[in-house]
């Protein structure tokens, strides 16, 4: 095992996988998981790429540990893509705006100091 591979509470680790998948933004999505990520899994961000490798000491817990990540990369995904949309939709509705658009305002202050 390297010196970067994720470790078990019990040391060594009997099964280990990999899992790399591609994102628009990669490095969000990898800190989006990273609150979830366990003693027993190592996260990295290459390009636009998140790789993540799991070692646990049985293939159901290591099955499982790959389902809850998959599953966070997903929701992490989406997340990033409808924040992506929403920010295009702003710019967009931003450049289409012309002063007679924008609501006029009035100082209806009209108290004097005496």
């Amino acid at each position: 095992m390297s010196d970067d591979a994720p470790r078990t509470a019990g040391g060594d680790a009997d099964r280990t996988a990999t899992v790399r998948t591609t994102h628009a933004d990669a490095a969000t999505v990898a800190a989006a998981v990273g609150p979830d990520e366990t003693d027993s899994m190592r996260t990295r961000v290459d390009g636009d790429a998140v790789a993540c490798t799991v070692a646990r000491p049985t293939t159901g817990g290591l099955q499982l540990t790959l389902d809850d990540h998959l599953v966070n990369l997903r929701v992490a995904d989406r997340v990033v893509e409808r924040a992506r949309s929403h920010i295009a939709a702003d710019a967009d509705s931003a450049d289409t705006l012309d002063s007679t658009d924008e609501p006029q305002t009035t100082d209806t202050d009209t108290h004097t100091d005496t």
